[in-house]
């Protein structure tokens, strides 16, 4: 019998195969702290915050992502290479090996559910091996009322063990951990990685498959804001670009930092019930209000720590560039309440171009925002993995390829549809590089980002007088408020011009030849907002 909060509850693994195991059911998350702390398996810092090491995997694993290949999927996913089919019998069998596996063991049970917007709701049954694993999905996901839990019923089951270690000869996987969806028996199956991240974007996965196909209501790779005169503001981009740090706005209410739907009842709509944000380089100066976020209940992963003094250094890499740290969505102070907005405004798409070529700010057209949504355009920079020794694109179609079941152009033209529908302005930012590549040229300052950002949110940029950029033929304002005029178009910040034309026409050739795969599906109009060649 488990206590939560002011009752008790009697549940049982039974139905999932797990015989006879100590159930800690619903534990809260001081409790699930001092747990960690008391198994050796995590420190406390000087803020008070959870510090764990994640073992082998400090990022996610996409070529050990998996979905099960049956009737409700067979037709509908886009089989390549991010998504890769698993035979159900397959599954069925490395199922039973890990439901065995947890069985007579000690486990750790959440109740749960993802969407804000009680009418998508889904209601999760977390079970996982570890305290802090357990602790960060109470982060993570919402956290139901304790009445709600009296006759609470899952719909999904996610089940996490990274001491299960796969046979790939045997059962089927590529190597010995794995990640895999079964849409028909509502499963989310994770062993052989304590990368906390694959559970969290194992259910995105899942919804990004459940909402378009059932529920006519699009997922998005983004974070989002809301203004004080009740607009919303969505940010997309890839890990690093700057979603969680740019819609963290003292001026605007948080709705979420990573996952949402956008509905027909023209609402936005945040997934989950917390943050999960990169914190590299973090100060408090630059990003106020996740550094104060990071106190106990915060779970930081894979980040060195000062033995004397418990203080974290954020600046260093010697495990991971991918340092993060989870806390639920009430460790910021201003957040939205019920996590909900109405239709945007202003949608940002973020890159970071550590080629420095792309402008740090400019106005899409229809077609060209449907082009770059399609595209998903950052740049990895040299020194952040195994060898990257200079700049290299990273395309990602949806700001989020590793966590889209359907074909990209299905997600592209909901997205284009709904902002024609909602007359929605749409931006490109470019966070990386200016005045040269990385290696030569700076990362564009933070606060010139925001400031760009907050023009565009206030109708700043609505009456000065914009350039077409050459090459991608995007709209670059010749001002901004708060921001030298001269950093605005990139060509102007290079010494050399004639080698950023060359550069230019380069990257160009490289969005046309990663889109070469949309080409045959892809309307006129989105092929019109290709950069010329």
């Amino acid at each position: 019998m488990e206590k939560h909060a002011l009752f008790t509850k009697s549940i049982s693994l039974h139905y999932l195969g797990i015989e006879k195991a100590l159930i800690r059911y619903q534990l809260p998350a001081d409790e699930l702290h001092e747990i960690t702390l008391q198994s050796g398996q995590g420190i406390a810092t000087s803020t008070g915050a959870l510090a764990v090491n994640t073992g082998k995997f400090t990022g996610r694993s996409p070529q050990d992502r998996f979905i099960v290949k049956d009737s409700i999927t067979q037709d509908k996913i886009w089989w390549e290479d991010i998504n890769i089919p698993f035979e159900t019998e397959a599954f069925d069998a490395l199922y039973n090996k890990v439901t065995s596996y947890l069985s007579y063991k000690e486990v750790f049970v959440r109740d749960s559910y993802v969407c804000s917007d009680a009418i998508y709701r889904l209601n999760i049954r977390v079970i996982t091996e570890t305290a802090w694993a357990n602790l960060f999905c109470y982060n993570m996901f919402l956290r139901p009322e304790t009445e709600e839990l009296k006759n609470f019923t899952p719909e999904w089951t996610l089940i996490c063990v990274p001491s299960f270690m796969a046979n790939p000869a045997i059962d089927g996987t590529r190597q010995e951990n794995f990640a895999i969806l079964n849409f028909t028996k509502k499963i989310a199956l994770i062993g052989g990685t304590g990368y906390t991240g694959e559970m969290k974007k194992g259910i995105f996965s899942a919804l990004n498959f459940i909402l378009p196909v059932f529920k006519n209501t699009l997922p998005m790779h983004c974070s989002a804001n809301v203004g004080v005169n009740g607009d919303t503001a969505i940010f997309f981009g890839l890990s690093g670009t700057g979603k969680t740090t740019l819609s963290a706005d003292p001026n605007r209410k948080l709705i979420g930092d990573d996952e949402h739907g956008w509905t027909n009842e023209n609402t936005v709509f945040n997934f989950e019930g917390g943050c999960y944000a990169k914190v590299v380089n973090l100060s408090e100066e630059n990003e106020p209000d996740i550094f104060r976020a990071i106190k106990k209940g915060a779970i930081l992963e894979n980040v060195i720590i000062d033995k004397n003094t418990k203080k974290v250094d954020y600046t260093s890499v010697s495990i991971t560039p991918n340092t993060r740290v989870s806390y639920p969505i009430y460790h910021i102070n201003n957040i939205q309440p019920n996590s909900i907005g109405k239709n945007p405004k202003n949608i940002f798409f973020l890159t970071a171009d550590s080629f420095g070529i792309l402008p740090p700010i400019a106005k899409l057209t229809p077609g060209q925002a449907a082009y770059h949504f399609i595209s998903g355009y950052t740049a990895k920079v040299a020194g952040t993995e195994a060898g990257v020794t200079e700049p290299q694109p990273n395309f990602s179609a949806c700001f989020g390829a590793p966590f889209m079941p359907l074909h990209p152009t299905k997600y592209a033209e909901m997205l284009s549809k709904k902002m024609k529908d909602a007359n929605v302005k749409v931006w490109l930012i470019n966070t990386g590089w200016t005045g040269g590549p990385y290696g030569i040229g700076s990362r564009m300052k933070l606060k010139y980002t925001r400031a760009m950002i907050t023009a565009a949110l206030n109708g700043e940029l609505d009456t000065v007088a914009f350039e077409t950029h050459k090459v991608f033929g995007i709209a670059i304002p010749k001002t901004c408020p708060n921001v030298p005029s001269a950093i605005l178009n990139p060509r102007n910040t290079w010494d050399d011009k004639n080698l950023y034309d060359t550069k230019a026409l380069e990257l160009a050739a490289k969005f046309k030849a990663n889109f070469t795969k949309f080409t045959s599906i892809a309307n006129a109009e989105i092929l019109a907002g290709a950069p010329i060649i």
